[in-house]
């Protein structure tokens, strides 16, 4: 199995109505400042472990486990509102970071949570590197009506247990899961995550940390405005990485292209954008050392 280089350690804060597990590596003060690491949709902060053993400074590091995600744990709901994640991380820096301006680096719906904040408080942050945080398909007004009947539909199902996610008998299991998503991930980093993405349950099946209630819909259409209008309020230089495999291409089939995407990207007032080769949508876990390179040559 994988050997941490610099093992993280736990706190919780009590947060809106949620204990927040918060992961944290390196010294508790530096005189660089604080690097915040954002996770992906079913996913967990201990995902960044990798990256951050291939670092060659030693930081300050804070990565949260979102609501309903790793071992962020709260009372039971049915369905999760995008703008919340932003008043969590508002209130988590508050906390870790107060009156500081930190880094701020965000994979995949963390990096999209993370150009929205940045946006509705440039101040707070002093750099920011989006690791494949795409936005969405823009969706016309005329989806509206269809949006809010798929939105309740699910609500139901959920409520009917058709929603659940999948259990395994073993570790192992749950390894062979990684890997089957994520055909680079070495045998030895996914037994490693598999420790920290799922659980045993009291029968003895290994249950993902994450709440099935994440499946549901947004009931809201994405606005495609909306998100340039934040965009153009970032202040932070900005570095927007990809991955050379083409993750837009593979899940939107032609709805949402790379050119799109690079198109919105010019509403940010200072950004460049970097490509990870040899890598998927978890380039972090794929190519650790250049994902940790480029971003500490960004932030210095």
């Amino acid at each position: 199995m994988y050997q941490a280089i610099q093992p993280s350690r736990s706190s919780t804060l009590a947060l809106r109505h949620l204990n927040y597990h918060v992961r944290h590596w390196g010294p508790d003060t530096s005189p660089l400042p604080t690097l915040v690491l954002l996770h992906g949709w079913m996913d967990a902060s201990a995902s960044y472990q990798f990256t951050v053993d291939a670092l060659r400074q030693e930081r300050r590091i804070i990565a949260p486990d979102w609501r309903g995600f790793g071992l962020t744990t709260g009372a039971p709901v049915d369905h999760y509102v995008f703008a919340d994640y932003l008043a969590d991380l508002d209130q988590l820096l508050d906390h870790y970071a107060p009156g500081e301006a930190v880094d701020l680096v965000g994979h995949s719906m963390g990096g999209n949570v993370a150009m929205f904040y940045a946006g509705a408080r440039p101040a707070r942050i002093r750099r920011l590197v989006n690791l494949e945080g795409f936005g969405m398909p823009a969706s016309p007004p005329a989806k509206a009506p269809g949006r809010y009947a798929q939105w309740m539909d699910e609500l139901k199902a959920l409520q009917r247990g058709e929603m659940a996610l999948n259990s395994y008998d073993s570790a192992d299991g749950v390894a062979r899961r990684l890997m089957k998503t994520n055909p680079r991930l070495s045998q030895d980093k996914a037994d490693w995550l598999a420790q920290h993405w799922a659980r045993p349950n009291a029968q003895g099946q290994w249950e993902i940390l994450g709440d099935a209630a994440h499946k549901i819909v947004n009931a809201q259409l994405f606005r495609v405005d909306e998100a340039l209008a934040l965009y153009a309020a970032i202040t932070a230089p900005t570095l927007a990485v990809e991955a050379s495999d083409d993750s837009l291409g593979l899940w939107w089939k032609g709805r949402y292209t790379l050119d799109e995407y690079h198109t919105r990207l010019q509403s940010v007032p200072d950004c460049r954008t970097a490509v990870v080769q040899d890598a998927g949508h978890m380039l972090h876990h794929d190519q650790p050392q250049a994902v940790a390179a480029l971003i500490e040559s960004f932030l210095e």
